[in-house]
């Protein structure tokens, strides 16, 4: 016998206490770095630990325990740069206290959130962090009578549950729609991806129409794919728009990685920026930054909002909504 457990079985507190020739109490006490202990126990101790690859059991302490260290995360996708962003500040608010976070994708499908909020929920978290302020009936009444505190990202334009960290999708919408029409545009119109799941673009949509009726306009024309968001459907969505409807002289995107898309066309296809098309996306990419002709669009505090977002949930912080607001970028294709 080498001192491993056979292949399949975890290693234990006591083999690394057998390890190191100390008992268990000694162990738990070097890896908690609490009670009594000498350099040269520990060193003996963190050598087993290396040696057997010991992972402590975080569930076990949690139980034994005042409190949950684990933060429940769900996000409606991976796949756009965006949710990836708020983890990097969620994860940087986590470092900070010592928890650690557990994060499920819902593929912007209700049922499949809800699913994910009641397993989380089920491990007694300290927080869950969602996405968005509209769930299904089960899942917001499992995060309200949870027990766990719960924050709310991305959106402000409706009724929160405890914390809500984000920006104003509508006025999102609307500040696009008026830069617009500042510059003169007139004839404007739509691509966007699937709005019954994507609720945050729907408001933006709602907030950007809102603006052009105020100034006694509707869009032109929309192409919404009912599919999710990316720079493919962005292309295809615009090549549709304009064989429809020629005379269009501006595009509103749902986000950035649709405008990007559409960039990618008229470049292929020689139309001018914005001689001859005007677009705006949303979110402030790196890619669309970055473009030969950076993209006019709307840049979001993406870290910002998970790093305030977590922090506040594992503070004791009152229920409260804080808006952390957006820069609009003229970039060079308006």
């Amino acid at each position: 016998m080498d001192g491993h457990p056979k292949p399949g079985s975890a290693v234990t507190l006591a083999d690394v206490a057998a390890a190191a020739g100390v008992g268990e109490s000694t162990v738990s006490r070097v890896l908690r770095n609490h009670g009594s202990f000498s350099d040269r126990t520990r060193d003996r101790v963190m050598a087993a630990v290396a040696t057997l690859g010991y992972v402590p059991n975080r569930i076990a302490g949690t139980l034994a325990s005042a409190g949950s260290r684990l933060v429940g995360v769900v996000v409606p996708s991976l796949a756009n740069i965006v949710f990836p962003d708020v983890l990097r500040g969620i994860g940087t608010a986590l470092d900070a206290t010592g928890h650690q976070s557990v994060i499920g994708v819902s593929e912007y499908d209700p049922a499949r959130e809800e699913a994910l909020v009641a397993a989380m929920l089920a491990w007694r978290p300290a927080a869950v962090l969602v996405a968005g302020l509209e769930h299904s009936g089960g899942a917001r009444a499992m995060l309200a009578a949870g027990g766990a505190r719960v924050a709310e990202m991305l959106d402000i334009d409706g009724a929160g549950i405890d914390i809500v960290v984000g920006f104003s999708n509508r006025e999102a919408g609307a500040a696009s729609a008026r830069h617009l029409l500042a510059r003169g545009y007139r004839r404007i119109g739509y691509v966007g991806h699937d709005l019954e799941r994507d609720t945050r673009a729907a408001k933006r949509l709602a907030g950007f129409e809102a603006a052009l009726a105020q100034a006694g306009l509707a869009l032109a024309d929309r192409e919404a794919v009912v599919a999710p968001s990316s720079i493919g459907a962005g292309r295809d969505g615009l090549e549709r728009i304009l064989a429809r409807t020629p005379s269009l002289d501006a595009v509103y995107f749902s986000n950035d990685d649709m405008a990007v898309g559409g960039y990618f066309l008229c470049l292929s296809r020689g139309i001018a920026i914005p001689g001859r098309l005007a677009l705006f996306g949303y979110n402030g990419l790196d890619v669309a930054r970055l473009a030969p002709q950076p993209l006019a669009t709307i840049r979001t505090p993406r870290v910002l909002v998970g790093e305030t977002a977590a922090r506040l949930a594992l503070s004791g912080a009152a229920a409260q909504v804080v808006d952390v607001g957006f820069d609009l970028i003229e970039g060079a294709t308006t």
